[in-house]
């Protein structure tokens, strides 16, 4: 039997709390009174709010879930399932309670304001180990049952939202709301990511061997070797793959330059890094 580890979950319990609240702030703050929607369940909710204002965005967002995890009980993860039930129910209670409006008239910084609170809170849950249910829990679902990847379905629900608005609304809610959803999203990248943002590296070299000794010794940033030949002198030589982080990728661009000026190094960017030390990103 698996051994709990309370300490990881009471910071992800804290974590929830925490990012449900803010996004509560975003969603009574400002969606609300805007006319905003947001993207994924909670923009369904706000639909249906904007349609039938007697429903309680709080009590509808809750009775979505309820349907999520009785068909997610056995195939999502025991400690995903309880983590997500408990962010599902404080984000619930913090619509429910937190419930007030920040004054900002012009409707263009209310898209932006409200993308940056909503992105915060967003990016602390998906620190968690958990979620806030929701497209989360249905995305999780539909890839186990039917293999549909993630980014689909959150795809798939903000476009249904965006054409709702569009259609039942005015285009001009459905731009304000774009906004919204692309600053939120810069900002969950920001929180969660942040200066940890890592680069994978490959280089390119004849004196392949004193730039990958450099990195070990210099840096300390392991590398992996990569057998090739020169396409037009079909001499063999290795390619040096490493990850680095930001704030390390002027260090390794001198320590290149330096060792071979005429080196070919390509920069790509990560969605995120799994492993021990250079690793960024949190394991649901």
């Amino acid at each position: 039997m698996k051994k709990i580890d309370y300490r990881s979950t009471l910071k992800s319990l804290v974590l929830l709390l925490l990012g449900s609240c803010i996004c509560a702030v975003a969603v009574n703050g400002i969606l609300v009174p805007k006319h905003f929607l947001s993207g994924g369940l909670t923009g369904v909710t706000l639909f249906i709010n904007r349609m039938v204002p007697s429903l309680p965005v709080s009590g509808m967002y809750f009775a979505f879930n309820i349907p999520l995890f009785i068909f997610g009980y056995r195939l999502l993860g025991g400690n995903f399932f309880m983590l997500s039930f408990f962010g599902t129910a404080f984000y619930t209670i913090a619509i429910g309670l937190i419930d007030f409006r920040i004054a900002v008239n012009d409707m263009m910084l209310s898209a932006i304001l409200a993308g940056l609170i909503n992105g915060v809170g967003s990016g602390i849950i998906l620190r968690s180990r958990g979620s806030a249910g929701g497209t989360d829990i249905l995305s999780v679902l539909l890839a186990s049952r039917f293999g549909i990847k993630l980014g689909t379905t959150l795809l798939t629900f903000n476009i249904i939202v965006l054409t709702c608005v569009v259609v039942f609304f005015s285009i001009d809610e459905a731009l304000f709301t774009l906004v919204f959803m692309f600053v939120s999203s810069r900002m969950i990248d920001l929180v969660i990511y942040g200066l940890s943002q890592r680069k994978a590296v490959t280089i390119v070299s004849e004196r392949w061997q004193e730039i990958n000794g450099a990195i070990l010794e210099e840096m300390q940033r392991g590398t992996t070797l990569i057998a090739a030949s020169g396409g037009f002198s079909q001499q063999p030589l290795n390619m040096i793959y490493t990850v680095v982080s930001r704030r390390e990728l002027h260090q390794l661009k001198e320590v290149v330059l330096r060792e071979d000026p005429g080196a070919f190094v390509v920069v790509n960017e990560t969605s995120e890094v799994i492993g021990n030390r250079i690793g960024n990103q949190p394991q649901w």
